[in-house]
């Protein structure tokens, strides 16, 4: 134990020490710092719009805040100047715009010279990379659906002809689109048909459990049964499930209307939040679902999210898209298929199923443990660009070892994709912070430090 701290306090005594090398070449490090900063190759000059009010009527005015953006060694390609459509500013007022490229060192010193010479001083900063959400609350504009077999679209839908159920769906629709990061998760009446149908699955998919599921998955089955309400006699509201899983994980649910795109659905992984189906499929068709429903949300992915392992594993795919590229998006959203949602692993010497696809299908859940498919060790390389069907079996698994090599592999793959800037999630704010300056990273190393002096002290009690 006492060599796995020294080895601890060396890793963190380097990682000071490359920092302090760092700094002593660069200079210090400052808010705003222009001195002898040398910038990532991506910030070196960040494109940025500028708008401020100038409220001086005469030239000079304008000059001035012009001057600012010289000054901290702005290069300003456009200008543009209007009158003010404020009227406590006077008439002779201006509102102006200014699009320039920038170092990042050098643009908060920007924004703090410019409001001491103007007014209403905003900025937007045109991104060389996909924007992603960065709180909490951006999760709300996350909803962007693939419509790939709703009940009104295709006739070979088993509710296309029902026109209750299509009443029904769009009804779940619209609740989830209100839905606002904050607000108490929709409760909803099912009705006697809806619970019916819930009842056969329980029925049949909890039957195969103690034989096919992982441990994980069958712990936290039981844990919901005794404290969360699920059984074969009603649906469980997703109010009740989400505090369920924030207690053991920090995962939590919001209502999503269907199928959401690969970008959007995983992007919520990264602030640890489920986005979860409230219909239900169609009575005619109870065994199989070809598109996510509240029996594929509940008893396939939320016992497995109830896991911290695999929780941390969930999240992690969802940190490597924010900001990837849609080839990168779409390579992780094959690992995500291949573990997440028919992912199996080994387990005292035998092969279990975790995936959420393989635990909502009592069909697929059989031939995928039988000798029929092709079984491969997971390595992301390999997983990520692997074709795999949305129509029917998987001709091809992939068997993970555990969730923690599971997560160990995915990081070293999420180090090879090419993005101009690190993240971190802040587990305090439930924000992303981007990591695009050295005293950011001081500051992380500051926490860090925090966290080890804590561990230290408490082997200190137990040792």
């Amino acid at each position: 134990m006492k060599s796995d701290v020294g080895t601890s306090q060396n890793a963190q005594s380097n990682m000071e020490q490359q920092l302090h090398e760092k700094e002593s070449l660069e200079g210090p490090c400052r808010p705003g710092s222009l001195e002898n900063k040398k910038e990532p190759d991506y910030q070196a000059r960040r494109t940025v719009n500028v708008t401020f009010t100038v409220t001086n009527p005469n030239i000079s005015g304008l000059y001035t805040s012009l001057k600012v953006f010289e000054k901290s060694e702005a290069c300003v390609s456009h200008v543009e100047t209007r009158p003010s459509r404020q009227i406590k500013y006077g008439v002779d007022a201006l509102e102006c715009f200014v699009k320039c490229d920038i170092s990042s060192s050098s643009l908060n010193s920007l924004i703090v010279s410019l409001k001491k010479v103007a007014d209403d001083v905003k900025i937007a900063t045109e991104e060389k990379w996909p924007s992603f959400p960065r709180k909490l609350q951006d999760l709300d504009t996350c909803h962007h659906l693939i419509i790939k077999y709703e009940p009104k679209f295709y006739q070979d839908h088993p509710g296309f002809t029902d026109k209750e159920y299509r009443k029904r769906r769009a009804y779940f629709a619209e609740l989830a689109f209100k839905y606002r990061e904050g607000d108490f998760l929709p409760r909803i009446d099912y009705t006697a048909e809806e619970t019916n149908t819930w009842k056969q699955v329980y029925k049949s998919l909890s039957s195969l459990y103690p034989n096919y599921a992982c441990q994980q998955y069958l712990d936290a089955f039981h844990e919901l049964e005794e404290f969360c309400g699920f059984s074969e006699e009603a649906i469980p509201q997703l109010q009740d499930v989400s505090c369920f899983l924030k207690d053991r994980t920090g995962f939590k649910l919001r209502p999503a209307a269907g199928l959401l795109s690969a970008r959007d659905f995983l992007a919520c992984l990264a602030f640890r939040v489920f986005p979860s189906t409230q219909y239900i499929r169609h009575h005619s068709a109870s065994m199989h679902s070809p598109e996510p429903d509240c029996c594929h949300e509940l008893l396939g992915h939320v016992p497995m999210l109830a896991d911290k392992e695999f929780a941390q594993f969930s999240q992690e795919i969802g940190l490597a898209t924010l900001g990837a590229s849609d080839e990168d998006v779409e390579k992780l959203s094959t690992l995500y298929w291949f573990t997440i949602e028919f992912g199996l692993c080994r387990q005292n010497g035998a092969i279990k199923a975790y995936g959420a696809g393989l635990l909502s299908s009592y069909g697929e859940l059989v031939y995928a443990l039988s000798n029929k498919p092709d079984l491969r060790p997971f390595d992301p390389d390999v997983t990520a660009v692997q074709p795999y069907q949305d129509t029917s079996f998987q001709p091809m698994y992939f068997v993970s070892e555990s969730f923690g090599d599971c997560t160990a592999k995915l990081r070293q793959y999420a180090m090879k994709m090419k993005k101009p800037f690190s993240l971190r999630y802040d587990p305090y704010t439930c924000s992303i912070e981007v990591l695009d300056s050295l005293q950011k990273v001081k500051n992380v190393l500051g926490h860090i430090n925090d966290d080890l002096r804590s561990l230290y002290s408490a082997l200190d009690s137990v040792c």
